[in-house]
């Protein structure tokens, strides 16, 4: 783990942002920036920036390193159960991989009552509801329950900042032409086979995956093919396994290494949705790095280790781009 004197030296060094203007058909979306070549590929450079209630917040130290190298993890632990989107890894924080037809829906997978967002499934939950995402749940639940069978609730896409996900049935993908009903079967399958696959080795290193996010698109063959990230502590809640119990008997939140942490905070001092997001100080940006270091040393066992602090990180990534501008 890095000293708390390195990751604060490191915010001011944070990758804001990754436009090169050499690079063809650039795109910005809330944490990424991509690039499409003409030979159909796509670079996708992970930002250092922190988005959670559908804005960008703050930049984390290291975080898009982090992010890079837990999905290069999983891509690599999963790739016998479903196709990935990546060619090559020319940087820590980029990934050049196939360009997909993305399909135009998240496909969230949950083990947990919990989650703080508008489609988390607590939220619904809290509010009243008792049929969420077209799958009906008991009255007498609390925050942080482990529910009786692994479900599916999966959104609409929000693509960029300020736009929103919003919740969807898979029925209703299926009646509104999103996906075929063949399509989603397959789709719904890979996303549990692949949440399990998370589920066990997250286990086996002391963790609870707890839920997870994933992107499909199909390939010019028209195979679903896995993009974006996969279970990334962006994309996923993760708890430890050895503290769950007895904080959750405690009403206490759960130990966690993932942007709940950040969520939660932001939540406890406004309303997200409607009042100005305070300004996050360091203390909190050094404790979010660490979880996010934490997550991935447990989760593939290897140190993390920082990039040599005399170069900035743009410009070390476009160095090791320079073979495709």
């Amino acid at each position: 783990m890095l000293s708390e004197d390195i990751l604060r030296a490191a915010i001011p060094a944070v990758l804001t942002e990754a436009h090169f203007p050499q690079l063809p058909n650039y795109y910005k979306g809330k944490v990424r920036e991509n690039y499409d070549l003409p030979d159909g590929r796509r670079i996708l450079i992970s930002t250092d920036r922190q988005s959670a209630f559908d804005q960008v917040l703050a930049a984390v130290p290291f975080k898009g390193q982090v992010l890079t190298q837990t999905a290069r993890f999983w891509f690599e632990k999963t790739a016998d159960i479903c196709p990935n989107h990546v060619l090559d890894y020319p940087d820590p924080n980029v990934v050049v991989g196939r360009k997909l037809d993305m399909l135009p829906v998240e496909v969230v997978v949950r083990d947990y009552l919990t989650g703080s967002t508008d489609t988390a499934v607590w939220t619904m939950y809290k509010a009243g509801k008792r049929v969420l995402y077209g799958i009906p749940f008991p009255d007498g639940m609390a925050k942080n329950d482990q529910l009786s069978a692994t479900i599916i609730t999966p959104t609409t896409k929000g693509m960029t900042a300020g736009s929103h996900d919003h919740p969807i049935t898979p029925a209703e993908i299926v009646s509104q032409g999103l996906l075929s009903q063949a399509q989603w079967d397959e789709v719904a399958e890979t996303a549990l086979a692949l949440f399990a696959r998370g589920r066990a080795i997250a286990a086996e290193n002391g963790l609870i995956l707890v839920d997870t996010k994933f992107e499909f698109g199909t390939d010019a063959k028209g195979r679903i093919t896995l993009a974006d990230e996969i279970l990334t502590p962006d994309s996923s809640r993760y708890w430890k396994a050895d503290t769950y119990a007895v904080r959750h008997a405690a009403w206490e939140e759960p130990d966690s290494l993932d942007k709940e942490f950040l969520r939660l905070w932001i939540a406890a001092r406004c309303d997200p949705y409607k009042d100005p997001i305070p300004a996050i100080p360091d203390d909190t940006l050094v404790d979010f790095s660490r979880r996010y270091i934490a997550l991935y040393e447990a989760v593939t066992g290897k140190s993390f280790e920082a990039p040599a602090s005399d170069e900035p990180v743009k410009d070390r990534i476009r160095r090791n781009l320079a073979a495709y501008f």
